[in-house]
């Protein structure tokens, strides 16, 4: 058990060491708003982790920007149209739910619903699918089982 909280801590403690504190707004309120966009969006260079967690020098860049940004006034949605305008919507943590992304997002239930669907005619097909009772061999057929049986 200890060792799986001691691996949990140093999961966790990347992240803090990846935001430098000279990096850091002085208004609360800022970095926090700066924080929250460092979550929203992907680095492109690791590709699986958001810039809040990536030591890449494009994160620290885009943290830095992130900041100039904010603290120039630019709501969320301007700073990540910013990045989306430049990188498209790859960096995008979460992506948008608009446009061809509507495929995607739909992709995983409509998938379901067929399969379920195959499923269900499927075993509806089979209950009414006449059933054969196995009555034996008929006459003819045991007749020729001996012949061949004799050779």
């Amino acid at each position: 058990m200890m060792r799986l909280a001691v691996l949990v801590w140093l999961v966790l403690c990347t992240a803090a060491l990846a935001l430098d504190p000279a990096e850091m707004l002085g208004d609360p309120v800022l970095e926090a708003q700066a924080r929250d966009l460092d979550h929203a969006l992907r680095c492109v260079v690791c590709q699986s982790e958001s810039i809040a967690s990536s030591n890449a020098q494009w994160a620290v860049d885009a943290r830095r920007v992130i900041r100039e940004q904010v603290a120039a006034g630019q709501t969320n949605a301007q700073v990540v149209d910013f990045f989306v305008e430049r990188y498209g919507e790859f960096v995008l943590m979460t992506p948008r739910r608009s446009g061809s992304n509507w495929l995607l997002w739909a992709a995983g239930p409509l998938m379901f619903l067929l399969a379920a669907g195959i499923g269900f005619g499927y075993l509806r097909g089979r209950a009414r699918a006449p059933v054969t009772s196995d009555a034996g061999l008929s006459a003819e057929e045991t007749r020729r089982l001996r012949e061949i049986m004799d050779e």
